[in-house]
């Protein structure tokens, strides 16, 4: 079972809670004992309270105090969340420093955190990260209308020949033609999770968030079909800029019902019948700027009135639109068998998620190691949710679709790590 939120001194009858990840930069590894120190952003100051990571690199999730929850259903209300600041240390790692953390009422943050050992942090003896005000509260450029289906004028054909979800992307911090800006290698999902983070409300209804995601992965996926920016000389996948892309922040929080339901859903996007490419999916947040896309806020009130994600999604884009999957996942060892894994499986895709647990479990050793012999039994489901846990996945010790692939996630990540090392 989880542990139980710990509630920090707080006399706002409003609160959200967040749980600090942290692991190591060189290599999947957590940080275990690493102290987590939390002050509101507006008292710096002052100290909130004080955390431990686990062996898992994981802190206690702690409720603190947010505003109250109706700023988030309108436009043009006070800010909907309270910023936090973080200072997470470790022996033998460089301190990082957070400002802008964002709790919002009801929800459960998770503030992952990558640390760099003192021995490659090049002489700095702290990272600070600052997290701008978020896409719906702050002041930031309109999207460039661009059309919907991309046709490049000289060959009259895109560069992919299917759909492939990307294990990594790379995001281009800042307007395309600004080289002085940095480059980051992200997960695809991470990157889709910080974005949904960054452009609406953990808050609003769960066909809304969905609706939204779907139109992000959409978005996304054409950049790296149509290879937008590399066709024209640029060494990445896609900018922050929401001039022309999406919002990244580095090193923001994320939500956890947000990153669920990416997990459940990363393989998607949106297609019209007989176009190949992901749709690219214009939007905008539909008051301070309106566009011919989805309008975020719109969304939000089509969710509450009852209206499903693809009922959503028809209203803006049209009846012909219809949700996609992938053809293929890279950095996936073997494929999703198309059935859910439960104590009496058994067979070959039952062995090699015992394999994986058990190579996972060496960098987490929360995770029970279990016998592969390709026997689904209680150990094993006992393992599985463990890892659930631990990843934010419902722990119901059965292996789901998010479940598989975030197994497989998880597994390259640490034995990529292992060959690197030998």
């Amino acid at each position: 079972m989880p542990d139980p939120i710990h509630a920090a001194q707080t006399e706002s009858p409003f609160s959200g809670s967040i749980q600090v990840n942290v692991t190591s930069s060189v290599g999947f590894v957590p940080i275990s004992g690493a102290t987590v120190t939390i002050s509101n952003s507006d008292t710096p100051d002052t100290v909130i309270e004080q955390l431990t990571t686990d062996e898992s690199g994981q802190t206690q999730p702690i409720r603190l105090p947010a505003p109250d929850p109706a700023y988030s259903q309108q436009p043009d209300q006070p800010r909907p969340y309270t910023d936090y600041n973080l200072r997470i240390s470790a022996p033998g790692y460089e301190t990082v420093s957070i400002v802008g953390s964002e709790v919002l009422p009801e929800e459960e943050s998770i503030q992952s955190v990558s640390m760099n050992p003192t021995e490659v942090a090049q002489g700095e003896t702290q990272e600070e990260i600052d997290i701008p005000d978020h896409t719906l509260y702050g002041d930031y450029p309109a999207k460039i209308p661009e059309d919907e289906i991309k046709v490049d004028a000289e060959t009259g054909e895109v560069v992919l020949s299917r759909v492939v979800i990307p294990e990594y992307i790379i995001v281009h911090d800042g307007l395309p033609d600004d080289s002085s800006a940095p480059n980051y290698y992200i997960r695809y999902r991470d990157y889709i999770k910080n974005v949904a983070s960054s452009e609406i409300y953990a808050t609003w209804p769960e066909s809304t968030i969905y609706a939204n995601i779907l139109v992000i992965q959409s978005f996304t996926l054409n950049r790296v079909y149509t290879e937008w920016y590399r066709g024209r000389g640029y060494p990445f996948t896609i900018t922050s800029s929401t001039a022309y892309d999406h919002k990244f922040i580095y090193g923001r929080n994320t939500y956890s019902n947000i990153d669920r339901l990416v997990d459940s859903v990363f393989a998607n996007y949106l297609s019209r019948p007989g176009v190949r490419q992901p749709i690219f999916t214009s939007y905008c947040d539909g008051q301070r700027v309106t566009c011919q896309g989805l309008s975020q806020w719109g969304s939000k009130y089509l969710g509450d009135q009852g209206y499903s994600a693809i009922e959503i999604i028809r209203y803006y884009y049209g009846n012909d639109m219809f949700i996609n999957t992938a053809t293929a996942i890279s950095g996936v060892p073997s494929s999703w068998p198309g059935y859910q894994l439960t104590v009496g499986s058994s067979g070959e895709k039952v062995r090699q998620i015992q394999e994986q647990l058990n190579r996972i479990a060496q960098n987490y050793p929360a995770i029970p190691t279990v016998t592969a012999d390709g026997i689904y039994g209680n150990r094993t489901a006992d393992a599985v949710r463990q890892f659930q846990q631990i990843f934010n996945l419902p722990a119901t010790g059965i292996i789901d679709y998010p479940t598989w692939y975030r197994i497989s996630n998880i597994y390259v990540a640490v034995s990529r790590i292992s060959e690197a090392g030998t």
